[in-house]
């Protein structure tokens, strides 16, 4: 009798994690390295938040909360929705989890059966897959348009859905690709979902607040109220509020569903914590206006990177909507030999040999689903992603035809 499960072997580890786990490593070694890998803002948490957080350690308020959320924190939520998506719900249709991928967690090991399928649009977000996998289900891929913004078309989610389908995963401003859809084309995707009343949405709008150049950011049940009752919306305050490492994300849905997964949660991790659960009442209650300056601040950046990467030989790159990555395609630069001698047989090897010559960490494309490209997180500094394109630049100039070419 083996000792682990089976269920072990139809997932990987996140491919993220391990890339910036391996920059880290590489650093604590003496190596000058940039690392691009991890979706964290560089921005410091508002003072405001953390005074929050303090006042609730000095206030005591550090036992255990109820499973999915304290009252607070609920009717913050509540009201943000209200506030920003023009979504109405009661905290008895609120959960609030130990940050947004065990949200996401929760919904599919409280509904999926074997068997079931989730359409899944790539690029993907590398955990998407998995934790379907975890919870018996089937991942069915939908391959985004290159020529649309890596966006898929209406008739390609119609062709993808079947008996089997439960879920639809919509991400928008998009990881990995900052793509966002407009409402016109989300509410063409919503209409071929309201011809399929079996299948439901399961929304990640964690970068609502990153979005460039006149993007209006919108949610699937906002579009189709008609979906409502079948929507998992969901976020969190990891990214528009710069706490990552406080682990809280939370959704809105239908009451059976957020009832299921309290069930889920409490024989887990019980609750989240409950000094951050007090910071994030803070976050969503509190000052809004820095929100407008860091989106500022990230458009620049993904300008600068943009920029600078087209500059590259053999890189060419979109400018995405919303979120903090690029997503460039390394087409050019498939068959070529680096300086060092390493083939670049694909877009891992292209990752591979760029962090082992230059320093500079990315994620390969095929982790999200769509190759040969490479995943470049701009959230740090002007002066690093200035010194990082230079050094790709610098990798890429050095690329030269392999064999037979």
């Amino acid at each position: 009798m083996p000792f682990l499960s089976e269920t072990l072997s139809r997932v990987k580890p996140s491919p993220t994690v391990a890339v910036t786990q391996l920059a880290r490593d590489l650093k604590a070694q003496g190596r000058d390295i940039i690392s691009l890998g991890a979706g964290e803002p560089d921005f410091d948490t508002p003072d405001n938040i953390k005074a929050a957080a303090i006042a609730a350690i000095e206030a005591g308020k550090t036992k255990y909360t109820a499973p999915d959320g304290i009252p607070e924190l609920k009717e913050a939520v509540c009201a943000k929705f209200r506030r920003e998506n023009g979504l109405e719900y009661t905290p008895a249709q609120i959960s609030v989890s130990t940050g947004g991928k065990q949200v996401l967690y929760n919904a599919l090991m409280a509904t999926l059966n074997p068997g079931d399928e989730v359409v899944i649009p790539a690029p993907f977000w590398v955990s998407y897959p998995d934790i379907v996998r975890l919870g018996g289900g089937e991942p069915v891929i939908v391959e985004g348009e290159r020529q649309l913004g890596f966006k898929i078309t209406p008739e390609a989610l119609e062709a993808a859905i079947t008996p089997k389908t439960k879920w639809f995963i919509f991400n928008s401003p998009s990881n990995p690709t900052g793509a966002g859809y407009t409402r016109d084309e989300l509410k063409a995707l919503t209409d071929v979902l309201m011809r399929h009343p079996h299948v439901w949405v399961m929304t990640d709008d964690m970068y609502e607040h990153l979005a460039y150049d006149g993007f209006e950011f919108v949610t699937p049940a906002q579009v189709e109220p008609g979906l409502y009752d079948r929507t998992l919306t969901c976020n969190g305050v990891s990214k528009a509020y710069a706490m990552t490492g406080w682990r809280i994300g939370y959704a809105g849905g239908p009451e059976h569903l957020i009832a299921a997964m309290r069930k889920i949660q409490g024989q887990s991790t019980t609750n989240p914590c409950s000094i951050s659960q007090w910071a994030a009442v803070e976050a969503l209650n509190g000052p809004q206006d820095f929100l407008a300056e860091r989106s500022a601040a990230f458009k620049r950046r993904r300008d600068l990177v943009v920029e600078g990467l087209n500059a590259c030989p053999g890189i060419t790159c979109a400018v995405p909507e919303g979120a903090f990555y690029v997503y460039p395609s390394v087409a050019d630069c498939i068959g070529k030999v680096s300086k060092a001698g390493t083939p670049i047989a694909d877009d891992e090897a292209f990752c591979t040999a760029l962090l082992e010559e230059e320093g500079v960490a990315v994620v390969f494309g095929s982790a999200f689903g769509l190759s040969p490209y490479f995943r470049v997180s701009y959230a740090a500094s002007d002066e690093m992603l200035t010194e990082a394109c230079v050094r790709i630049r610098r990798f890429c100039e050095g690329l030269k035809d392999g064999e037979g070419n």
